[in-house]
């Protein structure tokens, strides 16, 4: 794989999907050569836009590309298990964006059948690829900065359903299987340490859209340390996830690939990495993984201890009633 141009479907036109052949524009030797979208005008508008050749609204075509090498899935999250393992079984690499299932046997089953391909498999947790967590994952390696609490919000405007562009959705987001997994994976990681005690309270079911709309989740890592996260769909003010790492030399406070310490002061993160932008780097770890045939960063199998948690959660929310 080390020199030919690599050659990419990518499935799910929309906002997350856009912001993926934004990042790919930047890297050499990525071509996406198909795109597959639910309504086929819209999807052949973007396509027209970024050069793409072929357009479809089923995988599968796709999938019989001969030369296809990867795929990327930004499509709802009902479906990232079951396209994965179609992505897999076709003999494809696959970067699916977060979550990688909406249950832990969805995940289960794309952990197992990866280990029996080979094939690089990789969740879209971005967090790990932002400058601004590398600026604190560098700092954490090194042992001059420790966790002693991390706490996290959540916070969307998600009365009506609707994407990040505020149009229509085709599906219904979930706070736990979604927006906590970025926190849950993330904590873990930068604490470098498993998490081995969560629990979750939440707010009322919304009579239309069916999923708590306020969630409220603590974890303690085996370290000691811990992380407090609050998520709503109900918060009308600045969109997006806040992240505050208060540890034992310093305070960070960490804006999507922006970071400021605990005075608010901002710190220049655009040494960290070749980009500022966290979806391009985490594509080119993919790509990366593929021309070196190697375990990614955020493969399948090292987020899946993220979406064992998220089954804890949600089984004790179950039982809450």
């Amino acid at each position: 794989m080390s020199n030919k141009t690599i050659k990419v479907a990518l499935a799910g036109a929309g906002a997350f999907g856009v912001k993926h052949l934004d990042g790919i524009k930047n890297i050499d030797g990525v071509e996406v050569i198909s795109l597959i979208g639910r309504e086929l005008d819209k999807t052949k508008e973007v396509a027209a836009k970024y050069g793409i050749g072929h357009v479809t609204t089923e995988l599968a075509e796709s999938l019989a590309i001969p030369e296809l090498d990867a795929v990327i899935l930004c499509t709802p999250t009902q479906m990232h298990a079951e396209q994965t393992i179609a992505c897999l079984k076709a003999g494809k690499h696959v970067q699916v964006e977060i979550p990688l299932a909406d249950s832990l046997a969805g995940a289960q089953a794309v952990v197992d059948l990866q280990k029996q391909t080979g094939l690089v498999a990789m969740c879209g947790h971005t967090r790990r690829f932002n400058p601004s967590h590398q600026y604190v994952h560098q700092k954490i390696a090194a042992g001059e900065f420790n966790i002693q609490q991390m706490d996290v919000q959540t916070y969307f405007f998600r009365r009506t359903n609707t994407n990040a562009l505020g149009q229509p959705r085709s599906w219904t987001d979930h706070l736990l299987w979604h927006h906590a997994a970025h926190t849950v994976d993330l904590f873990a990681y930068q604490a470098n340490s498993p998490i081995v005690q969560a629990n979750a309270i939440q707010g009322p079911i919304h009579p239309v859209l069916g999923i708590a709309m306020d969630m409220s989740i603590q974890l303690k890592a085996a370290n000691g340390a811990i992380c407090t996260l609050s998520l709503s769909f109900n918060n009308d003010g600045p969109l997006g996830t806040f992240f505050r790492y208060i540890g034992d030399t310093a305070t960070y406070i960490a804006r999507y690939d922006d970071l400021f310490n605990g005075k608010e002061e901002k710190i220049d993160v655009s040494k960290v990495d070749v980009s500022m932008n966290g979806i391009e780097l985490q594509d080119r770890e993919f790509f990366a993984a593929i021309r070196e045939g190697r375990e990614p960063n955020a493969s399948v199998a090292r987020v899946f201890a993220c979406y064992q948690v998220l089954h804890e959660l949600e089984q004790k929310l179950n039982a809450q009633g």
